[in-house]
């Protein structure tokens, strides 16, 4: 694993000319003690992959070196750049966990899965190269960055910003023309400008003595500073060609020289350098670690004469000698020429349907069903690995090559789809409108893509769902996957209308469909349109949804855990949103990356990670106002308003819920309505407001019922009882509590379990069933999943034991919701725990020591280890690493007084819940 530290590349070091401020901080940069990134950024030919030769010489005794280019015919895989960098490191994987290993066999393509996060795939890389630099520090160099693709820049920025603490470096070039993800990856940068006069004419003289003085003051003037001109434009002054360019550009003036170059070459060398040009062959050292991935140029010692190619000494493979010489190459070949050397890579690349496909549609001009299909099969590939982009492009090209009318729409129709989940309404609309045989009522995929638009950008939910419902009505397609697709956009239109009217028709309309409605879109519609009524069974068949990921759309992963919080188990899934957020939000359908950032959001609300749903919900913010997607832009402030009420921050909650609620209702929003009165619902309660917190709760239910297709009419629930207790009205109180047990919400999640038998036992009047509903609050499975909710019940049963059975009965459980509130930042129901507390002669802010030896995640993650988990398993449920959960119990074992796994069970069984 020694790279490309060899003699050829320390002469190329030795011949830099004027570059001894860059050369300093390079070779500072490389005798730090900490690992870090460091970006070389300049135009073309301006030196960067000079100062990387440079570097590797500098680094060759101490360090093993590795080398990688970016390929830009590879910039539309995802990965590919990644794979290159670390493919001499690959042995190392057998050091790693199995998570770590799947993480990199899925994304490069070696089993099938669900493509890891930038996070979990970062976090893997780290620990691959901490193995890789154990025995020797490790010099990562990467040539042409601007050229790798979205996926493997992401990683490379993630990794690059967390190398501190490790014997690794990492210096990635790119060209300061060409814009790339390494722009925003907040790295740090060296820029590289031409060199100075003085500079450039010893260059100049160095490489080409005895210039005439004419010659010379040419070469320097069209050269102006740049290295690679000042080498390669001398033999060209002597004709007229370089006078004629004027104010040509550096880059074509050299693209020029080159191409002269090129034109004296056989036909069967230009025609080996077109196919390793088209297939991404590397320009400089390092290009081309992974065997087999490429075309692999021969009998081009003519090239390789006229300067044109070079040997990588590592590889001993021909690469291009600079990046311009490989697009020259492809500009100067004829369409023909092109098209027969993709052909003949396509054939090459048999075994790999991304590349294959990508090759077979640049070979062909007329339609030929043989390749659509390819194209179609990459398509879906590149879906499943979050690259939705690529899949909109190949799909459309799939179309232009097919053969019938029929399959021309259909392929338009899947394009236009995932364009709308990519968030490119505006191709999903020009896609649409190229359907050559829409049918005189027009084609599904016309009524998806209007209704994705009245949607998303007008919040027309109306509009949307009388489109969708009639498109179902008359369709004419027998296609399972078309008929899908509509039945899914119509309950999300119904889920956002959130009234009984959508929804008796988009119910009449289901039963009319039978079977043909798919298991998944039936749960969709029991979880989305009344959980109360239709929410049994739910979790159980989300859970086997789930049970093969890898087989799922990203839209139906959204879905499904859409589903699964509206039956509060989305905390198992957050981990397959983690997964994919990052992936979809940069390439694949951004508009389920918004819903997966909701998600989390919500979760992270739920489980108590406030401060972590904040930036969520602001990440979310900005990516929706960017991508001029208005219903989720309001959606996410709906969601922020929620959590700043719950906080206390009540002047933030109260703009939110009006911001809402003028653009929602009037549009007939009910799903945003109902999230806007739940606002004002949690900020009246945070400040005791409890007059106003009741009528904000009966405008979204009366006590005593849930109102039908209201999604917060369970989820109030706690709310109106506590804010009927305090007004006096005991009668609605109890009511509204009975109605909850009657309806059989405690079968549904163990959410709605604990908040019902929690509001029965604020609410009952006998003393012995509040004990006992209480205390089945309190045992219920998963309670502590739910801080807050759990706080509040225990806060509202001590306000009983106090008026019942005393103050020192109630001080306990008043301790335990003031700490929980205070972890939370609850800040208006701390504020009223504390007054309980002096209330109950406690002094404020006591709390006794044995209940806050443990904060809520130590006691949280000894409970999941006391249950049986390792520490894996608690990382996945938790969110964390199972580092983190290991130095975590290595906290808790002292704490608790025992030395083993095994004693937990009891130690925790001491202390009170």
């Amino acid at each position: 694993m020694t790279g490309s530290t060899t003699a050829g590349s320390a002469m190329a070091g030795a011949a830099i000319v004027g570059r001894d401020g860059e050369r300093e901080e390079l070779a500072a940069f490389l005798a730090a003690a900490q690992g870090q990134a460091l970006v070389l950024r300049g135009e073309t030919g301006v030196g960067k992959s000079a100062l990387l030769d440079h570097a590797a010489a500098l680094a060759a005794p101490g360090h093993d070196v590795i080398r990688a280019a970016g390929v830009e015919a590879e910039s539309e895989l995802p990965y590919a750049g990644l794979h290159q960098l670390l493919y001499p490191l690959l042995p190392h994987l057998s050091g790693l966990d199995d998570g770590h290993r799947a993480a990199f066999d899925v994304a490069f393509g070696l089993r099938e899965g669900r493509t890891p996060s930038v996070m979990s795939l970062g976090i893997a890389v780290l620990d691959l190269l901490s193995l890789a630099a154990s025995g020797s520090p490790l010099l990562l160099l990467l040539d042409d960055g601007q050229w790798l693709d979205a996926s493997s820049i992401e990683v490379c920025g993630f990794v690059g910003r967390r190398l501190a603490g490790s014997s690794v470096k990492m210096l990635i070039a790119v060209r300061s023309d060409v814009g790339s993800r390494f722009d925003t990856a907040a790295l740090p940068e060296l820029a590289l400008a031409p060199l100075p006069d003085e500079a450039a004419g010893r260059l100049l003289d160095l490489r080409h003595p005895g210039l005439g003085p004419r010659t010379r003051r040419l070469v320097l003037e069209h050269a102006m500073g740049n290295p690679l001109a000042l080498v390669e434009l001398p033999p060209h002054v002597g004709g007229e060609e370089l006078l004629e360019f004027g104010a040509v550009p550096l880059s074509r003036r050299l693209q020029h020289v080159y191409g002269m170059r090129i034109e004296r070459l056989a036909d069967p060398v230009r025609e080996e350098l077109l196919r390793g040009a088209l297939d991404g062959v590397g320009a400089g050292q390092g290009g081309n670690r992974a065997p087999g991935r490429r075309y692999r140029m021969r009998d081009t010692g003519e090239a390789v004469a006229a300067g044109l190619l070079d040997t990588d000494p590592a590889t001993g493979e021909l690469v291009f000698r600079h990046p311009l010489v490989r697009s020259t190459v492809v500009q100067l070949a004829t369409p023909n020429q092109r098209r027969a050397a993709h052909a003949d890579l396509a054939r090459l690349h048999e075994g790999d349907v991304e590349r294959r496909a990508r090759h077979l549609a640049a070979a062909i001009v007329d339609p030929d069903e043989e390749v659509a299909a390819a194209l179609e099969a990459a398509a879906e590939s590149a879906t499943r690995r979050g690259g939705a982009v690529a899949a909109v492009a190949w799909l459309t090209r799939a179309a232009e090559l097919s053969q019938t009318p029929a399959d021309r729409s259909r392929r338009l129709g899947d394009a236009a789809f995932i364009a709308g989940h990519a968030a490119l309404l505006d191709q999903a609309q020009r896609l649409v409108r190229a359907d050559p045989a829409p049918g005189p009522a027009g084609s599904p995929a016309t009524a998806i893509t209007a209704a994705y638009v009245a949607l998303y950008e007008d919040g027309d939910v109306r509009s949307a769902h009388h489109r969708v419902a009639a498109a179902i009505e008359n369709l004419r397609d027998d296609s399972p996957e078309v008929l899908t697709r509509l039945v899914d956009l119509l309950l999300a239109t119904s889920l956002y209308a959130g009234d009984a009217v959508s929804w008796h028709r988009t119910e009449r309309l289901l039963r009319s469909l039978g079977d043909r409605v798919h298991p998944r879109s039936a749960v969709y519609r029991d979880a989305w349109s009344d959980v109360v009524r239709h929410g049994r069974g739910v979790p159980e068949r989300v859970e086997r949804a789930f049970a093969d990921v890898s087989a799922l759309e990203p839209w139906d992963v959204s879905r499904l855990a859409v589903a699964a919080y509206h039956v509060d188990t989305l905390d198992r899934y957050r981990p397959h949103l983690r997964r994919a957020v990052d992936r979809e939000v940069e390439t694949g359908a951004v508009a389920n990356g918004m819903t997966m950032l909701h998600l989390i959001m919500l979760d992270q609300l739920a489980t108590g990670e406030w401060d972590d749903a904040e930036r969520t919900g602001r990440r979310a913010l900005r990516l929706t106002t960017s991508h001029g997607n208005t219903l989720f832009t309001h959606h996410t402030h709906a969601y922020l308003g929620l959590l700043a009420a719950v906080r206390g921050r009540t002047e933030q909650a109260r703009e939110s819920q009006a911001v809402v609620d003028a653009w929602a209702r009037p549009r007939g929003i009910g799903f945003l309505t109902q999230i806007a009165d739940a606002i004002g619902t949690a900020a009246a309660l945070s400040e005791g407001d409890y007059e106003a917190a009741y009528l904000h709760a009966i405008g979204i239910t009366p006590p005593g019922s849930f109102e039908p297709y209201a999604h917060q009419a369970s989820r109030t629930l706690l709310d109106l009882v506590e804010a009927a207790v305090h007004t006096g009205r005991l009668e609605q109180a109890h009511r509204h509590a009975r109605a909850a047990l009657d309806a059989g919400l405690p079968a549904l999640s163990p959410r709605l379990a604990m908040i019902t038998y929690g509001a029965m036992s604020m609410t009952t009047g006998d003393e012995k069933e509040a004990a006992d509903m209480y205390a089945r609050a309190e045992a219920e499975p998963g309670a502590t999943a739910f801080p807050f909710e759990l706080a509040r019940i225990r806060l509202g049963h001590a306000i009983r034991l106090r008026h019942t059975q005393g103050p020192k009965a109630a001080r306990p459980l008043l301790v335990r919701a003031a700490e929980s509130f205070d972890r939370l930042g609850a800040a208006g129901w701390a504020e009223r725990a504390q007054a309980e507390l002096r209330a109950s002669g406690a002094p404020a802010g006591a709390a006794p020591s044995h209940l806050v030896e443990l904060t809520w995640q130590e006691r949280r993650i000894a409970e999941l280890a006391a249950g049986g988990l390792t520490n894996k398993e608690i990382g996945e449920r938790m969110h964390l690493s199972p580092r983190t959960v290991s130095s975590h119990l290595y906290r808790v074992f002292p704490k608790l007084g025992i030395t083993s796994r095994a004693a937990l069970r009891d130690a925790l069984g001491k202390l009170p819940r």
